[in-house]
C-alpha cells in the first residue's frame, strides 16, 4: 500500500482520541493529515485527499516557545486550506509518544519521531559497535512513551555474535534485543509483531548502523539510497539526510531518520529510570538521600560494585546521563522562565497602545 493510496485516516493510525483533540479543528474547518517528510519550515503532509506542502502558520510559528512545539515526522496536525495559496499548520495536534533530543549545539529540544509506537534502536555489528552509546539510545528510547527494541544489524559481520548480543541485553534490562541481516534477509521475521497495520515504527542509530537498508529490506524494494561504511573504522556516512515516514505494503509505517553521533539528554528522567532500573534500584538502598555514591556510609551503589552487581563503567555512564540531565532541566526552566518574560512584556507593549489610541 503506498502512501498515494490511502484513502483514510485510519490507515495513518487515527483513533478515538485523536478525533476527540481534532473536534475544535474540524469546526473550524481544518483538514487533519500525518506529517510524512520534514524539511526546513516546510512539511509534507498525508491528507485523506493526497498529500499537501504546508508551512507553520503565523500563530503557531508566534506562540511556539520552543522548537518541540513545531510540527515534527509523525505528528497529526490541523491544515487551514486557503482556495489559493499553500497550506498552513495551524495545529499540533496532542503527541501520544515522541523521541526527542538536545538539537546539536544545544539549541533546545529536538523531536526526532512523533507518535511512534515501536523504537527500533540499531546498532551495527561492526567495530562501531558502542555499548555506551546504545546504552544513552535505550534510556532516550524509554523516555519517548514507545516501546524501544535493540537491533543489532549487519549480523553477518560479527565476529562474536553471541557477545554482542549479551552486552545489548545488560544495558537494555526489559528490552528486546533482536540481531538480523537485512541485506541478506535473516531475521525480518522476529520484528512481524511490531509491523501492524495502522503501527508507526522509528529507526534510530548512528549513520551507517543499517537503518535504510533494513526499510527497504521491509518494503520490499528499494525506497531509500544507502552506502557503504567507511572502510577505517566501519562508521557509516549520512545516507539520510531528512527524516521521512514510509507506508509499508501491509499498511504499518517506518520513519527512518539521519544517523545521530550526537545524542543530547532531553527531558529524559523516567526513560534513564527504566533504562538503569540496576542502579536505581541500588541507589534506593543507600543510606542518605544525598548520597554520592563514592564513599559515604551505606552506600548500596559502591556495595553493589564491590559485590559485582553492576559495572563501573555502567555506573559512570547513568551518573554522566544524570548530570546532563538535571544541567538541561535546569537550563530549560531558565530559557521558559525568560520565553514567558518576553511575552508579558510584549503583552503589556499590546495593552499599552491599545489604551493610547
Amino acid at each position: 500500500m503506498g502512501a498515494s493510496t490511502l484513502t483514510k485516516l485510519t490507515d495513518l493510525g487515527w483513533n478515538a482520541r485523536l478525533e476527540s483533540s481534532f473536534e475544535i479543528h474540524a469546526r473550524a474547518g481544518r483538514v487533519a493529515g500525518r506529517v510524512i517528510t520534514e524539511h526546513p519550515d516546510l512539511y509534507r503532509v498525508l491528507t485523506p485527499a493526497g498529500e499537501r506542502l504546508a508551512a507553520p502558520g503565523g500563530k503557531l510559528r508566534h506562540q511556539a516557545v520552543g522548537r518541540g512545539d513545531l510540527p515534527a515526522v509523525g505528528d497529526w496536525v490541523a491544515l487551514d486550506l486557503p482556495p489559493d495559496g499553500r497550506a498552513a499548520v495551524a495545529a499540533v495536534l496532542p503527541r501520544a509518544s515522541k523521541f526527542s533530543r538536545l538539537a546539536a549545539g544545544g539549541g533546545g529540544e529536538q523531536i526526532v519521531a512523533a507518535n511512534v509506537d515501536t523504537v527500533l534502536l540499531v546498532a551495527a555489528a561492526n567495530r562501531d559497535f558502542n555499548v555506551r552509546r546504545l546504552e544513552r539510545y535505550v534510556g532516550l528510547g524509554w523516555a519517548s512513551g514507545a516501546q524501544p527494541v535493540v537491533v543489532i544489524s549487519k549480523a553477518d559481520l560479527a565476529e562474536d555474535l553471541a557477545a554482542l548480543v549479551a552486552a545489548a541485553e545488560a544495558v537494555a534490562p526489559g528490552v528486546p534485543v533482536l540481531a538480523l541481516g537485512a541485506l541478506q534477509g535473516v531475521g525480518l521475521d522476529q520484528l512481524a509483531p511490531y509491523l501492524l497495520a495502522g503501527k508507526t515504527l522509528a529507526l534510530l542509530g548512528s549513520s551507517g548502523a543499517g537503518k535504510s537498508t533494513l526499510l527497504n529490506a521491509l518494503a520490499g524494494e528499494v525506497r531509500l539510497a544507502t552506502s557503504a561504511a567507511r572502510a577505517g573504522d566501519d562508521r557509516g556516512r549520512h545516507t539520510t539526510t531528512h527524516r521521512e515516514l514510509v507506508v509499508l505494503p501491509n499498511g504499518s509505517m517506518v520513519i527512518d531518520t539521519p544517523g545521530m553521533r550526537e545524542l543530547g539528554v532531553w527531558d529524559a528522567d523516567a526513560g534513564l529510570g527504566r533504562a538503569f532500573e540496576d542502579i536505581e534500584a541500588l541507589v534506593a538502598r543507600c543510606r542518605y538521600a544525598d548520597c554520592r555514591h563514592s564513599s559515604e556510609p551505606g552506600c548500596a551503589v559502591r556495595a553493589g560494585l564491590d559485590a559485582g552487581d553492576v559495572s563501573q563503567e555502567r555506573l559512570d555512564s547513568y551518573v554522566k546521563l544524570r548530570r546532563e540531565q538535571a544541567y538541561q532541566a535546569r537550563k530549560e526552566d531558565n530559557r521558559l522562565a525568560h520565553a514567558e518574560k518576553q511575552k508579558w512584556k510584549q503583552v503589556t507593549k499590546q495593552m499599552r497602545g491599545y489604551s493610547k489610541g
